[in-house]
């Protein structure tokens, strides 16, 4: 009899250490996991929104699709002006200006930017960013707006659930990490607030 109840007990302990074990163990890993994630979708947000610059431009507005990003990265051309004496100046009668053309390409090349996997959201197994850009009319002027974004439901694997934002209060599975807004000319990420 006495042999049964301590194993009994022996259980109850290794059931109450496991118990204690994981609720130690999963805040931490919820949080390591959360910085790990979040950080490599703000680098590739942040990358996406330097590209959507260069497009810029190049075309005068922002790219509508990825395919019309990789497109125009991969065959645009940069129109570099170069201007020869001081144009402020309404005596210098030297003043010149010269067009210099650089490729699109070899700029993605230096910044370290591979445009063909840009669309493709870290630890979401293959899903893509939304993105949207149009123009609107803002105090009197058609300017360009751009978002592109997702949410952390989308990456955040099995802790997308709500039941872990008792680790962290500002955490909401189905809020989007995002930059641009298609209501203003902004391209400021939420992250940065």
């Amino acid at each position: 009899m006495r042999i049964i109840i301590n194993v009994i007990l022996a259980a109850a302990i290794l059931g109450l250490l496991y118990l204690l074990y994981t609720s130690i163990a999963e805040p931490i890993s919820f949080k390591n996991s959360y910085d790990l994630r979040k950080q490599a979708v703000v680098d590739r947000l942040t990358k996406i929104r330097q590209v959507q610059e260069c497009y810029r431009g190049i075309t005068g507005e922002f790219a509508s699709s990825f395919e019309d990003l990789e497109s125009v990265m991969k065959t645009g051309v940069f129109k570099i002006v170069q201007v020869y004496g001081d144009p402020d100046n309404p005596t210098n009668k030297s003043l010149r200006y010269d067009t210099l053309r650089r490729p699109a390409n070899d700029s993605m090349r230096i910044l370290g930017i591979n445009v063909d996997s840009l669309k493709y959201i870290p630890y979401a197994d293959g899903a893509k960013f939304n993105i949207d850009a149009d123009t609107m009319t803002y105090q009197k002027t058609l300017v360009p707006v751009v978002e592109v974004g997702t949410t952390y439901d989308t990456f955040m694997g099995k802790f997308a659930d709500a039941k872990y934002a008792r680790y962290d209060s500002g955490y909401e599975p189905s809020a989007s990490i995002k930059f641009g807004d298609m209501s203003k000319p902004n391209t400021s990420g939420n992250w940065e607030r």
